[in-house]
């Protein structure tokens, strides 16, 4: 990869390869990502690299603006009282439910803007997506009110004023002299992420609201519960994401992970997470071995971190957890959950380390013990049911298992779309031509975009399934667009998860687009049920609804090749309906 240019792949004879089958034109796109990644120029990661100093200074200096820290040459005074565990967790809040965290910028496919978040929910007549409009009193509806615009400039409010405020008080019992923030800030952050949520999914979800909500709800406790309850959440945190690890899937995001990874320059040495290049391009026995090793980390470290009470179990479970967290730093991951890992690493040194004294034994109440067993429900229910669990909630991170979905939609569509859809960002394939300048650069780049989601296991039957969602009709006619880059242009933000994209935002659309039968057509695939080994999907024409149903075998996906778009179909039957 270049310092300004980007290590783009080399297609000789361009009018050949766009003659070719979409599964074709993936092929020289795989085996160059599996060699060289999506080739980002070194200037665009030294951007990120900026943008996560800038995260640490501003929070920094958030902290020692606040009453009673006595300064950075004092850091060792202050850096365990409680109050500076709040504040970086509700300003990591705050940069994310603004949009600068997960999902910013290019490498996110986020290019004019780089973000959306705070650029759509303060704008009335954008579309919300409420989680339960059937349940829930007062949800119903796809457009954002005044009343939805309050709501979250409220919490933005919020949060400016508990990150302004001072401490309580001393709390003897955790050897602070400063104390926490008042309660009722925390309360009312709480509620207006809770209302917001209810109001719009994405915002809940844009907030991190399963790492910084439930934390938030910690801090409504007292004395030692705080501590106990945020160490119990990061327990669950990382026991929940091992545990969604224990799939086929994993090795895939493994391979397809280093393969991209800056820090990994040398050809040769990407080429080992691979079977065989340029033929074989499923994970190697080297790919499979780090899947596995990290998994047995997230699963079994953390519990020596809660469980243990100082010394060197603890500083060797913590050094190797914030050896695991800038692991996943240094390969700057697609999504870019880069400020996450920062914020996780600060929690080991924070909670287990300079809190390492306080344990289960130390419980003034059964809330932390409540909050605990919630998110576990959470979790559980997530791994049974991935469909009715997004995968941030369900703590299936970078699993390889999750809700997709791709967009097969007509140009006449996209045009709808533009004029009709209160939105920020143009459509994708707009945008891609822009920043790459021209619509050849544009289509090599689009295919990259294919290989990446064929590199996972599910995106093999993504387009396999395409062929099915497009039958009768002529391909040429579409242009296929990942669901997640829809969720961006029609939501303004998206982090690779199926919820934002499915039947739902389908009909908001429809609704207002008033799409013909045909002009776009849906593949939505569900998350692997942990209980079992294979993969449900739905196709969706977005003016006549579902047409199609069935599974996909997960055996059938690991063993095909990127560019493999014939795996076995397993349609279910319909009355009066041949497959």
């Amino acid at each position: 990869m270049g310092f300004l240019k980007q290590d783009a792949p080399h297609v000789e004879d361009f009018a050949a390869w766009s003659a070719g089958t979409r599964a074709e034109k993936i092929v020289p796109m795989a085996r160059h990502w599996a060699e060289v990644g999506f080739g980002t120029p070194v200037v665009l990661h030294l951007f990120y690299v900026v943008k996560i100093l800038a995260y640490v200074v501003v929070a920094l200096l958030i902290v020692l603006f606040t009453p009673g820290i006595s300064g950075l040459g004092q850091i060792d005074a202050w850096w365990t009282e409680p109050i500076v565990f709040q504040k970086v967790v509700l300003f990591t809040m705050l940069f994310e439910v603004l949009g600068l965290g997960c999902g910013f910028g290019p490498l996110n496919n986020r290019f004019f803007p780089p973000m959306g978040s705070v650029l759509y929910w303060l704008r009335p007549k954008t579309i919300r997506l409420p989680p339960w409009p059937g349940r829930v009193p007062l949800t119903r509806g796809t457009t954002r009110t005044y009343v939805d615009v309050g709501l979250y400039a409220a919490l933005l409010v919020m949060l400016v004023v508990a990150l302004c405020s001072g401490g309580t008080g001393p709390i003897p019992a955790l050897d602070s002299s400063i104390g926490v923030l008042p309660v009722w800030q925390i309360a009312a952050v709480v509620g207006l992420l809770a209302l917001c949520g209810l109001r719009d999914k994405s915002i809940f979800l844009g907030a991190r609201g399963e790492v910084y909500g439930s934390l938030a709800v910690a801090f409504l406790f007292t004395g030692v519960d705080i501590v106990i309850a945020a160490k119990l959440v990061f327990l669950m945190i990382w026991m929940g994401a091992a545990v969604s690890k224990l799939n086929r899937h994993f090795p895939f995001v493994i391979s397809t992970m280093m393969s991209n990874n800056p820090v990994l320059r040398p050809r040769w040495l990407k080429r080992k997470f691979f079977t065989r290049v340029p033929d074989d391009l499923r994970p190697s026995g080297l790919s499979r071995l780090v899947a596995h090793v990290a998994t047995a980390i997230e699963l079994l470290v953390p519990l020596v971190l809660f469980f243990s009470s100082g010394g060197w179990p603890t500083a060797v479970a913590a050094a190797v957890m914030i050896a695991f967290h800038f692991g996943i730093l240094a390969s700057i991951p697609m999504g870019v959950p880069l400020e996450w890992n920062v914020f996780m690493v600060f929690g080991v040194l924070f909670l287990f380390v300079g809190h390492a004294g306080v344990g289960l034994t130390d419980l003034a109440s059964p809330w932390p013990i409540l909050l605990f067993a919630v998110l576990a429900a959470v979790v559980v229910l997530g791994n049974l049911s991935p469909r009715r669990v997004s995968f941030l909630p369900g703590m299936r991170y970078y699993a390889g298992n999750w809700d997709t979905s791709l967009w097969c939609v007509k140009p006449s569509a996209s045009a709808k779309i533009g004029e009709h859809v209160v939105a920020i960002a143009a459509m994708p394939a707009a945008q891609m031509e822009r920043y790459y300048g021209s619509p050849e650069n544009a289509q090599l780049y689009m295919y990259m975009g294919y290989a990446f989601r064929a590199f996972n296991t599910h995106g093999r039957a993504m387009f396999t399934l395409a062929h099915r969602a497009m039958a009768g009709r002529d391909e040429a006619d579409y242009v296929l667009t990942d669901g997640e880059r829809i969720t961006s242009t029609a939501i303004g933000w998206n982090f690779g998860d199926g919820h934002m994209c499915n039947e739902q935002l389908i009909e908001a659309l429809q609704e207002r687009c008033g799409f013909e039968p045909g002009e776009v057509r849906v593949v939505l695939i569900d998350g692997q049920p942990i209980q079992h080994q294979s993969q449900r999907y739905r196709l969706v024409d977005a003016a006549t609804g579902e047409f199609e149903s069935g599974y996909v075998n997960v055996a059938d996906m690991v063993n095909a090749q990127p560019w493999d778009d014939t795996i076995p179909v397993h349609v279910d039957e319909r009355p009066g309906v041949s497959p």
